[in-house]
């Protein structure tokens, strides 16, 4: 029995050892080979509002370290500039709460937290009266190209990815097989879009410096999973230089 236990072990090993190798080379080499259709490829950014990416956003402290490291705003910034001046389509997926979903009955402790501290709070779905200047609106840089009438605003995601909003419909009624990904935050509703969409049939590349994230554990995290499960990581500079 001793024997069979050891050999049990050697095999679990070795299996785990081979499926690093394998793993390793698939993040370094094949997405590497992946190059989209740029004439069915969109730009999309989740959450690119107030409480994550200004200063003052109720979110700032959880992201703020991360996001002037890897000057995540610019980035962002450049990449919508980019598509509009391409003609690449823009889509843009925030994340908004309104008074009915005070009264959920159970929420994670994320979802807790930004529904104590008044995240991302919108006075929907029939008025916006409240909406311009609060956290939950769209970041002041990027307001003009966001609301130009061209880019495509969904309906807010509730918790993490876009199985609540209508992502993957406006998507689809454009053609779009291919999305560029970017925003906030990347271990959550970044990781929770490129999952969906995956699951959905798109193809997905991540932005690896044009998200922001609570901390670099979470970030080496999300990037780790975008390695494994996107077609493609690329750096801004590489999106940039595809959209061109």
């Amino acid at each position: 029995m001793r024997v069979l236990s050891k050999l049990a072990s050697i095999t679990a090993l070795t299996t785990a050892l081979t499926f690093t190798s394998l793993t390793g080379a698939a993040m370094a080499d094949d997405a590497a080979k992946f190059m989209p259709n740029h004439a069915t490829t969109a730009l999309l950014i989740t959450d690119p509002q107030n409480d994550f990416m200004s200063e003052t956003g109720k979110g700032w402290g959880l992201v703020g370290e991360n996001v002037t490291r890897l000057g995540t705003n610019a980035h962002i910034e450049t990449l919508m500039a980019t598509a509009k001046s391409a003609d690449v389509q823009v889509f843009v997926s925030p994340h908004g709460y309104f008074e009915h979903d005070d009264h959920w009955h159970d929420r994670g402790p994320t979802q807790a937290l930004m529904n104590q501290v008044g995240m991302l709070k919108v006075d929907g779905p029939t008025s916006y009266n409240d909406f311009e200047g609060s956290g939950a609106d769209f970041y002041a840089p990027l307001k003009a190209m966001i609301l130009d009438g061209d880019t495509v605003i969904t309906t807010p995601h509730k918790i993490y990815g876009p199985d609540s909003n209508d992502l993957a419909l406006q998507l689809r009624k454009r053609g779009i097989q291919t999305v560029i990904l970017g925003g906030f935050v990347a271990n959550l509703c970044v990781d929770s879009h490129m999952r969906e969409l995956i699951e959905q049939g798109f193809n997905v590349i991540v932005v690896n410096d044009a998200v922001g994230v609570p901390g670099e554990d979470a970030y080496n995290a999300a990037m780790l999973n975008a390695g494994m499960i996107a077609n493609a990581v690329w750096s801004t500079e590489e999106a940039v230089a595809f959209l061109k």
